[in-house]
């Protein structure tokens, strides 16, 4: 008796198991797009998901050259399975990896969104870094130019509720929006500090570090430090903005 209720209750369990795949699915899909559609601004109360996707263009992008391909398939592609792979990643030597990811994929997910006459006016990113606990999963949003912020949002992570967990908050998220990531001359300056930005000049290059949390603070600043600069979506960035303006 005790063997068949087992295998009932396997049989039950595993039917179950697949019967929900499909959705399981669909709502990691809608999951991924209702982030990027906050981080990039879109997002409003009661919006329609799909219609506003429609002004998203996902693509993928050789972060070993900072072009566009098509040689991995969109759909199945998985950058966190392929960072894990040696064949599909690379190892970063303890100067490059200031994110603490030990390996970069070969290839990256990037969302282009358009206006209404087909421009791009926001360019996301997918970022990750260590901070104290965790991993911390998020997208960075910008202007074409790759040098201002238009937002930066994580969704998954384990930090310290309160302290470290503070990174989603809407008010620390808030300071975000428009801040520069490289200086005049090119030289990358966005950091997030210890205590209160600068009020002055360089103040446009800071974030507010998280009270009590400082070594996630450090970790934020250097995995957008990273992602940003020439080991991350630098190249990207620098081939979209030359592709752009060659478009005119």
């Amino acid at each position: 008796m005790a063997v068949v209720l087992c295998l009932v209750c396997s049989v039950v369990v595993s039917a179950t198991a697949v019967g929900l795949r499909d959705l399981q699915e669909a709502n990691k899909r809608e999951e991924v797009r209702r982030n990027i559609l906050e981080v990039s601004g879109l997002m409003r109360p009661d919006a329609d998901i799909d219609e506003l996707f429609k002004q998203v263009e996902p693509r993928i992008v050789d972060l070993r050259t900072g072009s566009f391909t098509d040689a991995v398939d969109y759909e199945d592609y998985i950058q966190r399975d392929a960072a894990r792979d040696p064949a599909m990643s690379v190892a970063l030597s303890s100067d490059q990896d200031i994110a603490s990811i030990r390996r970069k994929a070969h290839y990256a997910k990037v969302y282009l969104v358009k206006d209404g006459e087909g421009s791009v006016n926001t360019v996301i990113l997918p970022v990750h870094g260590y901070g104290l606990w965790s991993t911390l999963y998020g997208y960075l949003a910008v202007k074409p130019d790759g040098r201002e912020v238009i937002g930066l949002q994580f969704y998954e992570h384990a930090e310290t509720p309160g302290l470290g967990g503070e990174v989603d908050n809407p008010s620390w998220r808030g300071q975000w929006p428009g801040k520069q990531l490289f200086d005049d001359d090119g030289t990358l300056r966005i950091e997030v500090v210890k205590g209160a930005a600068a009020s002055g000049p360089d103040g446009i290059h800071q974030v507010d570090g998280l009270a009590g949390a400082t070594l996630t603070s450090r970790g934020v600043s250097n995995l957008v430090r990273f992602w940003a600069d020439e080991n991350g979506f630098g190249p990207f960035l620098n081939n979209l903005q030359e592709e752009l303006a060659d478009n005119g």
